[in-house]
């Protein structure tokens, strides 16, 4: 039903050598393709007609009682519009419109499958919202990580950025003066370091870690990726985790030594196991109250707690002798 289907886009390749880059015939024949794709698409929406309040609430209730296929076609088929319109203005981010077109339409048609009819608002109300969820997961899946980023902050930016530097008529490649930057981070709400961040992701190109550092043709074959610092722990801090692990288990286990069998059992069911038994669990096996239970908890933790400080005290002074001797 109007779904405009994305024809696969051929992969660039580096270099000018025969059959290394897409050749103008090829892409020109591509772009052909796409525009004609969008054509038809167009020309479906314009066959359907504008619904009144009144019949967009029949068609909507026969989907929603009856599944009526046709239902659904006449609802989604008079709002191909609305998404054209939509995805038009996401055409700042480098995709063909077509494939924006394509992603609307699914949203389009996710809303349809989610609309209440008895809410009392009109289908383009909220489908628009499903609309432009759509294409903007289709931009976020098509930009790079390193460009966009993680935060939903970040996102935000990414996607009002080229709005407003538009608005602004800010179309320079390079680092926006500053007002514009404290205007910008003023309207969004975010700190103007990553206004001016976000601009240079937006403005550089992408490039591949595994690229030589000298470039192609250069005597070296180091790649920029064994320039990145390794983050994780070192071998010193590696050794001094685990000894600290070691003694933390040593102290424990002199500890537990000072409870009575049962303080020890209930401590290592509640405290030590990977899935803790319940206080009723517990009762039942020392045919006591839960809240006893509980009592003997909390007491036995106390006492663990106490010989724990105690014993490391004592070490402590003893590798203060050891290191004045």
């Amino acid at each position: 039903m109007g779904r405009l289907r994305r024809e696969p886009m051929p992969q660039r390749r580096h270099g000018n050598g025969p059959g290394r880059s897409i050749g103008e015939h090829e892409s020109k024949h591509m772009n052909h393709r796409i525009d004609s794709s969008l054509v038809r698409f167009v020309e479906e929406a314009k066959r359907f007609p504008m619904l009144s309040p009144e019949r967009e609430q029949e068609l909507a209730r026969a989907w929603r009682n009856r599944q009526d296929r046709d239902a659904l076609r006449q609802l989604v088929g008079s709002h191909l519009r609305l998404v054209v319109k939509i995805a038009r203005g996401f055409t700042g981010y480098g995709l063909p419109l077509a494939d924006l077109v394509a992603e609307g339409n699914v949203g389009v048609m996710q809303a349809a499958e989610k609309f209440d009819p008895d809410r009392g608002f009109r289908f383009a109300t909220y489908a628009m919202w499903w609309i432009r969820a759509a294409i903007q997961e289709y931009i976020l899946h098509s930009w790079s990580l390193v460009k966009m980023g993680t935060t939903a902050a970040q996102k935000k930016l990414f996607f009002n950025l080229r709005k407003l530097k538009g608005q602004m008529a800010e179309l320079d490649q390079g680092d926006l003066p500053p007002e514009a930057v404290t205007k910008i981070a003023t309207e969004l709400d975010v700190p103007e370091g990553e206004v001016i961040e976000m601009n240079r992701r937006l403005s550089g190109a992408d490039n591949s870690l595994n690229a030589l550092m000298g470039g192609v043709g250069a005597d070296s074959e180091a790649e920029w990726l064994d320039m990145l610092p390794d983050e994780g722990p070192n071998q010193e801090t590696i050794v001094a985790e685990r000894d600290e692990l070691q003694q933390r288990r040593v102290l424990l286990d002199v500890a537990l030594k000072k409870l009575n069998p049962r303080e020890r059992d209930i401590i290592f069911e509640r405290r030590l196991k990977d899935e803790p038994s319940t206080l009723e669990e517990l009762s039942h096996r020392y045919a006591v109250s839960r809240e006893r239970i509980r009592q003997i908890e909390v007491r036995a933790f106390e006492k663990l707690q106490r010989a724990m400080r105690e014993q490391t005290r004592v070490t402590q002074q003893d590798n203060a002798v050891l290191a004045a001797a």
